[in-house]
C-alpha cells in the first residue's frame, strides 16, 4: 500500500479530555516493522492512570506518546534485518517493548522486564490510537485468520490477564468459577473459563448497566456466557454459598480492584481452592487464618502475561472458535476518540474500541 507522510494521532493530557496532534508516519529501523492499526481498544488502566490524570511512575509513568496500549492491525512494511514477520502479515502487538536480555524477558514476560529501556506502547512508546504504529518485531504476534482485528485488540492485555490468571490457577472442566467484577476483563474470565470448560460460573458485579450486559450476553446460541449474575450486595455473600452447598467456588478471580470484591471472591473460595487477584489499585484487608490459612487456599497474583502465552492464547481462541469480540461495546473511529474515552471512563458497556 501507499503509506502516507503523516498522520493524526490522539494524546491524553490527564485531564479527561483527549488531544489529536500531527506526526511523521515513522519509518521502520533495524528488526522493526510498521503496523497499519486496524483496531486498538481501551483499557481500565488507561482510564486509571492517565485518562483522569498522570498518577503513574515507572512503568505506569505517561510520556505524552500516542495512546493505545492493544493495537491489532496489519504489517504494512518491515525494517532491515526482520527475520519472522512479514508485509501482510496480521498481528496483534503485545503491548510492552523490553530490554529482551533480563530473566523476565526471557522467559517472555516484558511486563515485568525493570530495565530503563522497557517500553509500554501508549505509555512510553507511540501507541495504537493512529494510523500506523512503529512496533518492534519481536512484538509481534500472528493473528488467525478465523479471529478479527477487535478479537487481537483485545487479546494482548484483557484477554491476556484473564488467560494467565486462569491457566495458572488450572482452572478445569470440576471446577466452579467465581468472578467478581464484570467489566472486560471479568467477562474476558467468564469466556475463557467457559471455553475451558469450568462447570459453573457465578459472577458478581455492582454496576446495573454490567450487570443487564454480563445477563444478557451468551457464550453461544441458548447458553449463557455466565451461569448466575448477582448483584454485589451484604446478600453476595450468602447467596453463593447457598449455590455452592456452603461450600464456595474452586477458583476464584477479582477483576475489580475494589477491596470488598476481593473480600468476596476470597471469602468465596472453597477450602483448598485458588484465588486470583488481576484488578489492579486499591488495597484489602483480611482475616488471614479463617480466610487464607486455615482454609488451605493459594492465593495470586497476575500481571498480564507472556509473549509466549499470547501465542497460546490466540491458538486456543482459534481451534475453540471464541471471539473476545463478543464482549466488546461501541467501536468508533478515530476522530470519535474522546467520546470513545468518556465511554470508557463511564465503565457502563462493554469494552470500547477504536477501529480504523
Amino acid at each position: 500500500m501507499n503509506v502516507p507522510e503523516k498522520m493524526t494521532g490522539a494524546v491524553l493530557p490527564g485531564d479527561s479530555t483527549v488531544e489529536f496532534n500531527e506526526y511523521v508516519v515513522p519509518e521502520p529501523g533495524e528488526r522493526q516493522v510498521l503496523v497499519q492499526v486496524k483496531a486498538s481498544s481501551i483499557c481500565g488502566s488507561d482510564i486509571r492512570a492517565i485518562y483522569r490524570q498522570h498518577l503513574g511512575e515507572g512503568p505506569e509513568a505517561y510520556q505524552g506518546v500516542i495512546a493505545g496500549h492493544e493495537p491489532c492491525g496489519r504489517i504494512v512494511k518491515t525494517g532491515p534485518g526482520c527475520r519472522e514477520r512479514k508485509t501482510g502479515d496480521r498481528v496483534t502487538v503485545y503491548h510492552i517493548s523490553g530490554c529482551g536480555c533480563c530473566p523476565d524477558c526471557m522467559h517472555g514476560y516484558q511486563i515485568s522486564c525493570r530495565s530503563k529501556h522497557r517500553a509500554a506502547y501508549g505509555w512510553q512508546r507511540d501507541g495504537g490510537h493512529a494510523p500506523f504504529l512503529l512496533a518492534e518485531e519481536q512484538d509481534c504476534i500472528p493473528l488467525p485468520d478465523n479471529l478479527s482485528f477487535v478479537d487481537g485488540a483485545f487479546m494482548a492485555c484483557g484477554y491476556g490477564t484473564a488467560w494467565e490468571c486462569l491457566t495458572r490457577m488450572n482452572l478445569s472442566g470440576p471446577d466452579r468459577l467465581l468472578i467478581t467484577g464484570l467489566g472486560p476483563v471479568g467477562l474476558a474470565a467468564a469466556q475463557i473459563g467457559r471455553a475451558v470448560g469450568a462447570c459453573e460460573i457465578i459472577g458478581v458485579e455492582i454496576n446495573e448497566k454490567r450487570l443487564a450486559l454480563a445477563e444478557k450476553l451468551e457464550y453461544t446460541k441458548g447458553i449463557p456466557l455466565i451461569d448466575h449474575v448477582i448483584v454485589s450486595d451484604d446478600s453476595a455473600s450468602h447467596t453463593i454459598q447457598e449455590m455452592t452447598e456452603g461450600l464456595g467456588c474452586e477458583v476464584s478471580i477479582d477483576c475489580s480492584g475494589a477491596a470488598p470484591a476481593r473480600l468476596l471472591a476470597l471469602q468465596n473460595t472453597r477450602q483448598w481452592g485458588r484465588c486470583g487477584f488481576v484488578g489492579e489499585g486499591g488495597a484489602v484487608e483480611f482475616d488471614v487464618s479463617p480466610f487464607l490459612i486455615h482454609k488451605q487456599i493459594t492465593l495470586f497474583g497476575s500481571w498480564v502475561t507472556s509473549r509466549r502465552h499470547i501465542v497460546d492464547l490466540a491458538e486456543f481462541l482459534s481451534r475453540k472458535n471464541v471471539r473476545p469480540e463478543l464482549t466488546c461495546g461501541p467501536q468508533l473511529p478515530l476522530e470519535e476518540a474522546e467520546k470513545a474515552y468518556n465511554l470508557a471512563d463511564e465503565g457502563e458497556t462493554g469494552k470500547v474500541c477504536i477501529v480504523f
